[in-house]
C-alpha cells in the first residue's frame, strides 16, 4: 500500500481519465461546428451531448457492480476501446444520427473510467491521503478539457471535423496500451477480501449500498455541485459566449480553461478540508452550491451584456463545483466497506450526470420554444439571443433546488445513523462556530 507501484498505477489511471474527459468535452467545443455540419435545431444539437450523458449515467450502477465483480482493469480496457470506436464514428459521421451513435459509444466507454480509477485508488492506498488523491483524480482529469479547448479546438478550426476527432481517438489508443501494460486491480497480498462469488451476491451488495444514507448523501452532493459546470462546458457555454455575448469562438473555447485552472487550485484545498473536517463535508457542499447560485443570479440579472470580468467570475464559480462534487465519493467511501465501494461510487456518480442531462435538454427546449414564439409573433429568428439564454439558464435553479432539499434530508438521516451506530452527534455549524469562538476568547483572556 502507498508504494512506488501504487503511484505508478495511480498515474496511469489518472491519465486514462484525463483522456476520457477530453473525449467527453470535445463535443462541447465542437458545438458551433456541429450546427454548421448537420444543420439542426438547438434541441436536436443538445441530443449529441444529452444521449452521451444518459448512457454515462445509466451505466454507472452496472459499472459499479461490475467493478466489484470482475475488477477495474477489464472495464477500463473495454471502455477505452469503446471511446476509440465512438470518436471514429463521429469523425466520419455523414448525419446527426451517426454522430449520436458515436457519442453513445463514447458515453458508454467514458462511464467505465472514473469509477474504476476511484476504486483502484482505494485498493492501492490507505489513510488520509485517499480523499486528497480523489480530488487529484478529478483535477488531472479536468486537464482533458484543456486538451479539448486548445489543441482539439485548434485542429478542428484549421484541419476540420474529421481530422480533429481522429486525433482525439488516437489519444485513447495510447491510454488503452498504457492500461494493458501497467494497471492491475490490487497489490500482491491485498487483504481487501474476495470479490462477490455470484451475480446475486453482487446485486445484494448494491441494494445494501443504495439503502445507506451516506451513499444517498453522496449522490445528492454530486447532483448539486457538478451539473452546472458540466452543462456549461459540455454543451451550452460555447454557444452562449459566442452568439449571446459576441465572443470570438477561439477565445470562448480558451475561456473554458478558467474553470479547469480553478479546479486545479480548489481541488487540493477541498481535499485537505475534507480530510481535516470529515463531519463538515456537507457544509462545504452547501457553501459551494450557494456561491454558484449567487454568481449565476448576478449574471442572469445583469442589465445588458455581462462584462468580461463577471463571465470570468462565473467560470471560477462553476469551476469550484467540479472538485466539490468529488466530496460525494468521500461520503460513499466512509459509509461502505471496500468490497462494495464500486457499487457505492457508481450510485454517487449518477447524481451529477442525471442533473446535467436533464438541465441540458431542458435548456435546449427552452431556447427552441422562445425562438418559435418570437418567429410566430413576426420577429426575426434568433435562437441564441441573450434574453433567451437568461430564461433557459434559470432552469438550473429548479433542478439544483430540488437536489439541495433532498441533500439536506439525506444529511439528516446520515447524522441520525451516525449517532445511533457510533454515538457521534454533529451539532449545527453555527453552534460549533460559536463554541470555537468562546474557546478562543477564553484562551485570549487568560
Amino acid at each position: 500500500m502507498n508504494s512506488r507501484r501504487s503511484w505508478f498505477v495511480f498515474g496511469i489511471g489518472a491519465f486514462a481519465y484525463l483522456v476520457a474527459v477530453m473525449q467527453r468535452t470535445s463535443i462541447g467545443v465542437a458545438g458551433v461546428s456541429a450546427t454548421e455540419r448537420f444543420h439542426v435545431s438547438a434541441s436536436v444539437l443538445s441530443s449529441l451531448a444529452v444521449v452521451q450523458l444518459i448512457v454515462y449515467a445509466a451505466m454507472q450502477i452496472p459499472v459499479g457492480v461490475l467493478i466489484d465483480r470482475i475488477g477495474s482493469r477489464r472495464l477500463m480496457l473495454t471502455g477505452t476501446a469503446l471511446m476509440v470506436a465512438g470518436q471514429i464514428a463521429v469523425a466520419f459521421a455523414p448525419s446527426i444520427a451517426v454522430a449520436i451513435l458515436g457519442r453513445i459509444l463514447v458515453g458508454a466507454g467514458d462511464a467505465t473510467v472514473f469509477t474504476s480509477v476511484m476504486r483502484l485508488t482505494n485498493s492501492w492506498f490507505r489513510g488520509r491521503i485517499v480523499p486528497q488523491l480523489s480530488q487529484w483524480i478529478g483535477n488531472i482529469g479536468q486537464l482533458g478539457q484543456v486538451l479539448s479547448a486548445i489543441p482539439f479546438a485548434l485542429i478542428l478550426h484549421q484541419a476540420g471535423w474529421t481530422t480533429a476527432f481522429l486525433s482525439a481517438a488516437s489519444l485513447s489508443v495510447l491510454a488503452l496500451i498504457a492500461i494493458a501494460v501497467a494497471v492491475f486491480d490490487r497489490p500482491v497480498g491485498s487483504t481487501e477480501g474476495p470479490r462477490p462469488a455470484t451475480w446475486s451476491e453482487s446485486l445484494r451488495q448494491l441494494r445494501v449500498s443504495l439503502a445507506r444514507p451516506g451513499t444517498q448523501l453522496g449522490f445528492w452532493s454530486h447532483f448539486v455541485t457538478q451539473s452546472s459546470g458540466t452543462v456549461f462546458s459540455l454543451m451550452w457555454g460555447l454557444p452562449f459566449m459566442v452568439f449571446a455575448l459576441g465572443i470570438d469562438p477561439a477565445e470562448a473555447a480558451a475561456l473554458l480553461i478558467v474553470s479547469v485552472v480553478t479546479g486545479l487550485i480548489a481541488g487540493p484545498v477541498l481535499g485537505l478540508l475534507t480530510a481535516r473536517f470529515p463531519l463538515r463535508r456537507s457544509n462545504l457542499v452547501l457553501g459551494i452550491v450557494g456561491m454558484m447560485g449567487v454568481v449565476w443570479a448576478v449574471v442572469l440579472l445583469w442589465p445588458g451584456v455581462p462584462p468580461a470580468w463577471l463571465l470570468v467570475v462565473l467560470l471560477i464559480a462553476i469551476g469550484i463545483g467540479g472538485p466539490g462534487s468529488v466530496i460525494g465519493f468521500d461520503f460513499a467511501r466512509t459509509s461502505n466497506p471496500l468490497h462494495s465501494l464500486g457499487s457505492a461510487n457508481g450510485i454517487v456518480n449518477v447524481g451529477g450526470f442525471l442533473a446535467s442531462f436533464v438541465m441540458m435538454f431542458l435548456i435546449g427546449v427552452a431556447l427552441d420554444l422562445q425562438n418559435g414564439a418570437r418567429v410566430a409573433a413576426g420577429g426575426a429568428p434568433d435562437l441564441y439571443a441573450l434574453d433567451a439564454f437568461r430564461w433557459a439558464f434559470a432552469i438550473q435553479y429548479v433542478i439544483v433546488g430540488l437536489g439541495v432539499a433532498l441533500l439536506v434530508r439525506a444529511r439528516r438521516r446520515t447524522r441520525r445513523r451516525m449517532q445511533e451506530d457510533e454515538g457521534i452527534e454533529v451539532a449545527p455549524i453555527w453552534v460549533s462556530l460559536s463554541d470555537a469562538w468562546r474557546r478562543r476568547s477564553g484562551r485570549e483572556t487568560r
